[in-house]
């Protein structure tokens, strides 16, 4: 089955596949997934005919995978840059095989510190290592270097830079909307025969007519060969609006329905081009919601996972849906046109040229049908952007506005969600600012929470008072106060306490407690054990760093009979403070 879900028709017997390169080993032809032909002449690469030669054949070994116009070219372009350069050298070679080390670094240094130009490393690299002779030596050791990843050098949107975005969109393609609803309720009235005939109002419904059978409305040609709208006083003037466009989207306002369709579905540009109109899928006794299924192509996903399905419900004024369903509304007379035109047709994305004669120069989108476009092309969305004060397209930039907001992988993997997305993202990178700073300061506070919190001193203060682990300097003023007054923790706390002092005479009795929780960690399960004594094993680590190693085993020889009682008796629990 293809994609689309017809069933696949195997070609004739004597089919053969037509080569990519000719027989004369120059021209190499691509023909993309439409059927049409582009050729490439490598004749006109500025180097050596037996390069040119070698150079096409490792473009017509690539060429078999693609389906794509904009690939060849983009391939093609970073061609004749590679041909300029070897064409400039001192001594250039006359052939791949002439192809140095030393050269091939000076093409890396002259592209690797942009990601235009390590885009097109990785190009010419890729095609370089189809020549069998750059398989090994020096020049392909130099090949086989890494290239840098291209980085993301689009941002998503501030919140007001987003809202300027979508705000003139949504006025854009409402105003269009209110404009087609308004006309098309005027035609269903003119056809159902509820107009006064004669009236001004049937009269524009027989234009309306006109239009949405013809895709325009009627037109007079003067003996000068000049064309006017015949009924441009009727109408209210000759403009598209006024024309033709009481029916049809123009090609800017299908652009601003994908500019809000991309910043609620995070929908790629390309996706436009070749989106079947949603269908509507069953629903169990559902009366005041209608749910959409909206087939997304995503070719760079490879073969097999280029379709996907999404389920889009309209249950309201507010809801994801209802953008659909306007959309569906305002593109029915160009779906219903395109059919009637070209059986068969049933894009979504559908706009009324304003120049319909007008030969298409990109064969990698939907040909025109009559005076009707598809889909939204790279122009139009430059066009769009200048236009409403944005300097270029808003769709790269409104995508990534819509993946970071949502959070989640949007038509991508998980790991081009954090690569490429989230990660290199500056408003993520603000907005996470605070989080980062929550964690590091938890961080702190458990890393402090685990180190000794007392002071190490010499020898014994006759004013401070002995616990069972070290000397209290204040209990009074102990973090952890009792109800009735004084310190309420555990002895074991007194090591995290700032009030604690410890001086030698401590050591033999906490070197050997230190030891004992060594014993009782390879007894107990690690719950148990990192729930109730891993904290006052770290404090021990830490107190016993700061006095010394040496101090520390010393002092395990001077254990004596009360060290070890007290002990005991503070792992049972049975010592209260």
């Amino acid at each position: 089955m293809s994609g689309r879900g017809r069933k696949a028709v195997l070609p004739p017997a004597d089919h053969r596949v037509e080569p990519p390169l000719d027989r004369d080993g120059l021209i190499v032809t691509v023909i993309n997934k439409a059927g049409y032909r582009k050729t490439f002449d490598f004749a006109e690469l500025s180097v050596a005919e037996p390069m040119q030669r070698s150079l096409a054949a490792a473009f017509a070994a690539q060429a078999r995978g693609w389906n794509s116009h904009l690939t060849a070219g983009s391939y093609w372009d970073k061609l004749v840059l590679f041909a300029r350069f070897v064409a400039q050298l001192e001594s250039p070679p006359e052939d791949l095989d002439g192809l140095t080390a030393a050269i091939l670094k000076r093409w890396r240094a002259r592209h690797v510190a942009s990601n235009t130009g390590r885009h097109t490393l990785a190009v010419i690299r890729r095609l370089l290592r189809w020549d069998p002779r750059l398989a090994a030596g020096p020049a392909a050791e130099e090949l086989a270097k890494r290239v840098p990843g291209v980085k993301p050098s689009r941002q998503s949107y501030k919140e007001t830079e987003r809202d300027q975005v979508v705000l003139a969109a949504r006025r854009q393609f409402r105003a269009a909307w209110i404009r087609i609803r308004e006309n098309t309720a005027r035609l269903e009235s003119w056809r159902a025969g509820d107009l006064a005939e004669g009236s001004r109002e049937w009269r524009i419904g027989q234009v309306l007519d006109h239009l949405a059978r013809n895709g325009d409305v009627p037109r007079t040609i003067l003996p000068s060969g000049d064309v006017y709208a015949t009924n441009r006083h009727l109408l209210g003037g000759a403009s598209a609006e006024k024309s033709w466009g009481r029916l049809f989207l123009t090609r800017m306002e299908l652009t601003a329905l994908a500019v809000v369709l991309t910043d609620t579905f995070a929908w790629n540009l390309s996706v436009y081009d070749r989106m079947p109109a949603p269908t509507q899928a069953p629903s169990a006794g559902e009366t005041t919601s209608v749910t959409y299924q909206v087939q997304v192509e995503k070719r760079r996903a490879g073969g097999g996972r280029w379709f996907s399905t999404e389920n889009i419900t309209d249950s309201g004024a507010d809801s994801r849906g209802r953008l659909v369903t306007h959309a569906l509304e305002a593109t029915a007379h160009g779906r219903i046109l395109a059919a009637r035109l070209k059986p068969g047709t049933g894009l979504l994305m559908v706009a009324r040229a304003h120049q319909p004669g007008r030969e298409d120069r990109d064969l990698d989108r939907p040909r025109r049908v009559g005076p009707l476009t598809f889909g939204v092309s790279d122009d139009d969305a430059k066009r769009w952007g200048r236009l409403h004060g944005l300097g270029g397209s808003p769709f790269q930039r409104s995508r990534r506005t819509t993946v970071t907001r949502e959070g989640r992988p949007l038509q991508h993997t998980h790991g081009t969600h954090e690569s490429v997305y989230m990660l290199p993202d500056k408003q993520v990178q603000q907005a996470s600012r605070g989080v980062f700073e929550a964690g590091a300061r938890e961080a702190l506070e458990q890393a402090r929470s685990v180190l000794f919190g007392g002071q190490i001193v010499d020898e014994p203060n006759p004013d401070h008072q002995e616990t069972a682990m070290v000397d209290c300097e204040n209990e009074e003023t102990s973090p952890w106060p009792s109800p009735e007054g004084g310190c309420g923790a555990d002895f074991l706390l007194c090591l995290a306490c700032r009030n604690a002092h410890v001086h030698p005479g401590h050591h033999p009795r906490l070197a050997h407690l230190h030891q004992q929780l060594h014993s009782l960690r390879s007894v107990l399960d690690d719950r148990t054990f990192q729930g109730g004594w891993n904290d006052h094993l770290l404090r021990l680590e830490d107190l016993r760093d700061k006095v010394g190693l040496a101090a520390w085993q010393a002092a395990l020889a001077q254990v004596g009979d009360d060290d070890r009682a007290v002990v005991q008796l503070l792992l049972k629990g049975d010592l209260a403070p």
